[in-house]
């Protein structure tokens, strides 16, 4: 069995992470399948990424790589085909050119909060997500994410981050502006301000009453980005 079971691995991509549901002789022997892939992992062929998942190790020239984010996390945010969460966060931070920093902390937006895990070098978080994900929308709600952890972008300043969010924005078509509107109206007030200020700015003709509306007229939002850059920001109680 060993020998089938290595030649089912040797057909998985480098960094492919995988478990014992992956290999058919599992339904009468799962015990004997768990023991020699263990056994893989002693002999160095494996890498064990957390308790019942594996992958085969890349080597680049600067030493051995982990699997990419999507494969640490995939089991967290697809379950039987339906999308349940997406990868938010820092590597949102980072897609979005917010920041160049790289952060050993994966954060999945969701419907449920569950609690913290890890998994090899990564601890991974949850963030609760109110609107229906769906591949249409993550886009949307990764920038909407963005705005609601304006704070928590490393190694920038507000101007520069808030400089780029309005550059994204300025990017999304008549459609997008609708539904991030409306996506929007399920966050904190933070996002709903910061978004409402910057379509002030790269739409001024944009509706946004019902954003406004969801505010509460005397909460401040202290964010530290300046006049020139927001200039619309007083309206929306943003300091």
């Amino acid at each position: 069995m060993t020998d089938i079971i290595k030649n089912i691995i040797d057909k998985f991509e480098l960094g492919y992470v995988f478990t014992v549901c992956d290999f058919p002789m599992t339904v009468e022997n799962p015990k004997t399948v768990s023991k020699i892939l263990n056994h893989f992992v002693t002999t160095g062929y494996l890498r064990k990424l957390s308790k019942g998942r594996f992958y085969k190790p890349q080597m680049s020239r600067f030493g051995e790589l982990p699997p990419d984010t999507y494969q640490i996390v995939k089991d967290l945010i697809q379950k039987d085909g339906k999308l349940i969460g997406y990868i938010t966060g820092y590597s949102a931070f980072n897609d979005f050119a917010l920041t160049t920093q790289i952060s050993a902390i994966l954060e999945i937006g969701m419907r449920k909060e569950k609690k913290a895990t890890v998994r090899g070098i990564y601890r991974i978080r949850f963030i609760r997500q109110d609107n229906t994900i769906t591949k249409e929308n993550i886009p949307l709600l990764r920038l909407l994410d963005c705005l609601r952890l304006f704070k928590n972008i490393p190694d920038t300043t507000p101007d520069n981050a808030c400089r780029r969010l309005i550059y994204l924005i300025g990017k999304l078509d008549e459609q997008e502006l609708c539904r991030i509107k409306k996506l929007a109206l399920k966050y904190t007030p933070q996002a709903i301000a910061l978004l409402g200020a910057i379509l002030d700015i790269i739409k001024p003709q944009e509706d946004t009453n019902l954003l406004f509306k969801k505010l509460n007229p005397i909460t401040v939002y202290k964010l530290e980005i300046s006049d020139k850059i927001l200039p619309t920001q007083k309206k929306w109680n943003i300091q």
